[in-house]
Parts: C-alpha cells; structure tokens; sequence
C-alpha cells in the first residue's frame, strides 16, 4: 500500500543577499539535510522572505528557490503567499505550500471570512479617549487542494499566526508604559486569536462541501496544545475535542520527551502543530519531530544557522479509493 508524507517547517526568516552569498550557503548547509530527511510529498512552509535582483525590481522567491535548488522539491508544485492587496510577496514571513503532486486550487485568505474591525481602548486615566486600534492580521493564511494518486483531494491550509507579544499601544501615559504593555498584549491575542478563528471557519466551508474531507492545518501556531488558538483550531472545547468535525493532534502523538518544536528558555514548547480532520487521521501510521540538537531561541547566538522550529512530519496510508 502505498504511503505519503506531510510535513510542516519554520524556516526561521529564511533570507538571501546578494552582497552575503556565504551566510546564505551556511543556512542552506544546515536546512537541506532537515529538508531531505522529511522526504515529504508535501511541505508546509514559513518564514519566507522574499528578495529584489534589482533596487527598483519586484520581491521574488529568490531565497526559497535556491534553497530548494539541490533538494527533491525543487520541481515540486507550488503555492505562494502574496502581500494582502498585491501581486508580489511581502518582504517577510509569507508561506508555501509544495506538493509532489498537482493542486486543484489554491488560494489565500485573509479577512475573507472573518472582517477587520476596530477595538476601541478604554479611557486613559487622564479621561481621555484613545484612538481606536484595528485588528488585522499580520499575513494571509494559505490554502491548497492536492489532487491525490488515489483521486481522492488533500486539502491543506498553512498558516503562521501572530507571536504572542504586545503590540505598541500609544496611551497617555506613552508606548512604554505599563498599561500600554497590557493593552498591547490583549490586542495580539485578539489577532492571533481572530485568524486562528478565520482558519477554523474555513476549514467549515469545507467540512460543508464534504463531510469526510481529508483536512490538514498545519503550521507554526505560536501557541501550545492548551492555547486558545491551538483549540479553537481543533474544534472548541478540550484538548480531547470530540465530533465529526474536530482536528486530531497528531504532533501530539509523539512519546512526550521528544514532543517539542522550540526550546524557549531551556522550556521545550510545541507551537507548530499538523492537525487533521477525522477521515485523513484514520490513515495516520506515524508522526516524527526532528528536533536532535535543537538550539535555545533565547540564547541562540547571530547569524542562527538552520532554524530555531523544528520541523513535524507524519505518515499516512494512501488508501484506494
């Protein structure tokens, strides 16, 4: 019976310059072997900067297609993010999504179910009214239909949510402020917590059209398994949601020692996470993190070389259909 492999990788501000050819290649040096050892058939990706040849050129994928150049994927199908409103990529942290195999669609969302709005701040002590903050999402979520070789469809949505760190919030009192930093940290939740919402809706639309869809979100929630995200994405309730239509954590199905994605602080935390829908986990066999030699992010010397995430892949049986 034939098998496939899905996997999720933060690529860590994956970067190139023409001027640094020789921090590009020590990178390159470090991720390639963690690339190849996934021997995925389709890869989730983040943290993709994207580069101008020229001063006055458009951003293209320069850093990712060299990267990839030397590797199995480097003929792979592709799904690329652009900048919300534009035709080219942001200048940082857009996604990817590769398939060994043809997609049926592809597209990215951003606000498209779930608006932008305006949060009004609570009146400073001084009474006066701040101005109101907009929710928006720092990057699009990014969705593909895979055409399977049993005719079946995979359907994919690669996302990186919002770090949880406060966002400037001008206040009486200033941006360094105390109260700022509160309301800072409570407008990030709102974000990261808006588009892992955004996400889950989608992901409905699809359980719509399809009861048994073969769903996968994948990604770098920047949020562990008893995060709010992280649940709200598996379906509300508990860890252990339950029902037709909740995401199963196969990255939590690896033996607890290994099941980590960041070292934060000497803390092994798992934030990139591969959820599927109950019809592709019934094909699950095994799930793998590759994070041996792992590096601290806080104490994690400049330029890092390779990434600071460790990449999650799993196993599925491609059953006949």
């Amino acid at each position: 019976m034939q098998a496939f492999r899905l996997a999720t990788f933060n690529l860590e501000n994956l970067d190139w310059s023409g001027t640094k050819p020789e921090a590009f290649a020590r990178r390159s040096d470090a991720l390639r072997p963690l690339l190849e050892a996934l021997d995925a058939d389709i890869l989730c990706l983040q943290e993709i900067h994207a580069q101008r040849l020229h001063k006055h050129g458009a951003r293209q994928y320069i850093a990712l297609d060299r990267l990839l150049a030397t590797t199995r994927y480097a003929n792979f199908h592709r799904a690329t993010t652009v900048r919300p409103g534009g035709d080219a990529p942001a200048d940082v942290h857009n996604l990817a999504i590769l398939s060994r195999w043809p997609m049926r669609a592809q597209r990215q969302i951003h606000h498209d179910i779930v608006a932008r709005w305006n949060w009004p701040p609570p009146r400073d002590a001084d009474g006066s009214q701040p101005e109101p903050v907009e929710i928006a999402w720092d990057r699009p979520l990014l969705y593909a239909a895979v055409a399977l070789p049993n005719g079946g469809a995979l359907h994919v949505v690669n996302l990186h949510l919002r770090a949880p760190r406060a966002i400037p919030i001008a206040t009486a009192r200033g941006f360094g402020s105390s109260r700022a930093q509160i309301e800072g940290q409570f407008v990030a939740a709102l974000k990261r917590e808006g588009q892992a919402l955004e996400a889950r809706l989608f992901a409905e639309t699809l359980f719509d059209a399809e009861p048994e869809a073969q769903i996968a979100i994948a990604g770098d929630f920047n949020a562990d398994e008893h995060d709010a995200p992280t649940r709200l994405l598996r379906g509300g309730g508990d860890e252990a949601a339950e029902g037709d239509r909740a995401l199963v954590a196969l990255e939590e199905r690896v033996e607890p020692s290994r099941r980590f994605t960041v070292v934060h602080a000497g803390r092994p935390t798992l934030i990139d996470h591969l959820l599927a829908s109950r019809a592709l986990a019934a094909n699950w066999r095994e799930t793998t993190i590759l994070n041996e030699g792992l590096q601290d992010e806080v104490y994690a010397k400049e330029p890092v070389e390779g990434s600071l995430h460790a990449p999650v892949v799993a196993r599925f049986e491609l059953v006949a259909k």
